[in-house]
């Protein structure tokens, strides 16, 4: 795709419970007059004939059908079913087909799942809503899953995390297609974040998980969690809880699926961010209340996991 395209045929598949806002997406992105001078057609393609009812409980009738979508120059699946079930092979036959006719593939949220069920991602990078990242490894193990990002650009196949990150996908195919001056219009008509980059990271909260089955390490941990101003470390948190610090950190992985060091330091960024979010309070002193020491190791920290600084993180939620 390259900025000078100005004639742009675009489908969206619409199916049985679809969510209208994901299908609305790229419909406002791409099928309104901040479009002009492009000549895009916009196609809804239905999965199947008659009306569709959607997840919101109204129904839609798509004036395209699943023959359209083939020979569409850009195919958008936004979404999918819950609880999940693979795609019919009508719909898989027609994604093989518009991807060998050279189409560009976006995969919106859950939209990543039938793309990888055609085996499109096989061997490549994609994203999908943090919350599913479980299930779409256990079902997809030749994908290179980082449900950390907000979407992922493997050049014709594109995949987005959840809702709000999908309007940033199709901004940035925008960008690829009409330029930076003409998806920033779009940005500003939409009153969207004219561009967050596809490396910033979802904003994923990872609270104590529920069946920890020791009370007294769960206890342990509340703990840790009120005072993340204070030193932590195993050995004496192992000690208290009467276990070796081997036993101590087999355990802990066991139950929260990660070290104590990433756990401690992602609790740390959460309060970190709620500070951010919800206060005035300096760099220094969100650092220091979080327990990071001093602003450097912050700064360090936050933006390796988070892809943003503090500042540019507060200035999304706050403005400047």
């Amino acid at each position: 795709m390259t900025a000078n395209v100005k004639s742009m045929t675009m489908a969206v598949l619409a199916y049985p419970g679809v969510r209208p806002f994901q299908l609305s997406v790229p419909c406002e992105i791409f099928g309104e007059i901040h479009c002009d001078g492009t000549d895009t057609e916009l196609r809804i393609c239905a999965l199947e004939p008659g009306p569709l009812r959607t997840s919101a409980g109204f129904s839609i009738h798509a004036s395209h059908s699943l023959a359209d979508l083939p020979d569409a120059d850009v195919v958008f699946i936004p979404s999918w079913k819950l609880p999940y079930q693979p795609p019919p092979q009508s719909l898989i036959d027609a994604l093989l087909e518009a991807h060998a006719n050279g189409a560009t593939i976006v995969g919106l949220c859950l939209g990543a799942f039938v793309l990888a069920e055609a085996g499109l991602l096989d061997g490549k990078r994609a994203t999908t809503h943090w919350a599913f990242s479980r299930e779409f490894r256990e079902r997809f193990p030749a994908v290179e899953l980082d449900e950390t990002l907000l979407y992922v650009d493997e050049g014709e196949l594109l995949t987005s995390a959840g809702v709000a990150a999908g309007i940033d996908c199709c901004l940035h195919i925008a960008r690829r297609l009409y330029g930076s001056h003409r998806a920033n219009r779009i940005a500003r008509n939409v009153l969207a974040s004219p561009y967050r980059a596809g490396g910033q990271a979802q904003f994923i909260e990872r609270p104590l998980v529920e069946n920890a089955r020791d009370t007294r390490f769960r206890d342990a941990l509340d703990v840790i969690v009120r005072n993340l101003g204070d030193k932590h470390a195993i050995d004496p948190l192992a000690t208290k809880l009467g276990m070796s610090r081997r036993s101590f950190t087999r355990h802990f992985q066991q139950i929260m699926g990660m070290s104590f060091g990433e756990w401690l330091s992602n609790e740390r960024l959460i309060a970190a961010r709620r500070e951010l979010e919800a206060t005035s309070q300096s760099i220094d002193q969100v650092a220091a209340a979080a327990g990071f020491g001093n602003a450097r190791t912050f700064r360090e920290h936050f933006t390796a996991q988070l892809g943003v600084s503090p500042t540019q993180w507060r200035r999304s939620f706050r403005g400047s």
